[in-house]
């Protein structure tokens, strides 16, 4: 079996930098959205549920250091910002990520965690 040119999983294993990458929550999410084309900061906030504008920053931030990513003047707006995928992420997205996401459609139902029971009130103290 190929372990990714790692004989042991050390800590510079490609296998343990590949998944680093998407190690983040909202990452992948972020990844994934920017597949559609060139977007807007403003665009990402509205279109990734759940996520909040200071995480998004931060997202943002470590996937333009990492190089998935580049981050560009609108030219139309002095203030505003894109970002779209390098080459590299956009291999990342549409290859990997891509598969997961697949995987995840297929399998939902079987990873998705027992309900929770239903927790009964405490009890009133007298």
């Amino acid at each position: 079996m190929d372990n990714g040119g790692c004989e042991t999983f050390v800590a510079d294993c490609r296998l343990r930098q590949a998944t680093e990458l998407i190690a983040h929550t909202w990452d992948p999410l972020v990844l994934m959205a920017l597949r559609r084309g060139t977007t807007r900061r403003r665009d990402l906030l509205a279109g990734i549920g759940g996520v909040s504008d200071k995480v998004l920053s931060q997202a943002l931030a470590r996937l333009t250091k990492h190089g998935l990513i580049t981050r560009t003047a609108v030219p139309a707006d002095h203030r505003g910002v894109a970002y779209e995928l390098t080459p590299t992420g956009s291999s990342l997205a549409a290859g990997p990520l891509a598969a997961l996401a697949q995987w995840a459609a297929d399998n939902g139902e079987a990873i998705l965690p027992a309900a929770p029971a239903t927790h009964a009130a405490p009890a009133a103290r007298a």
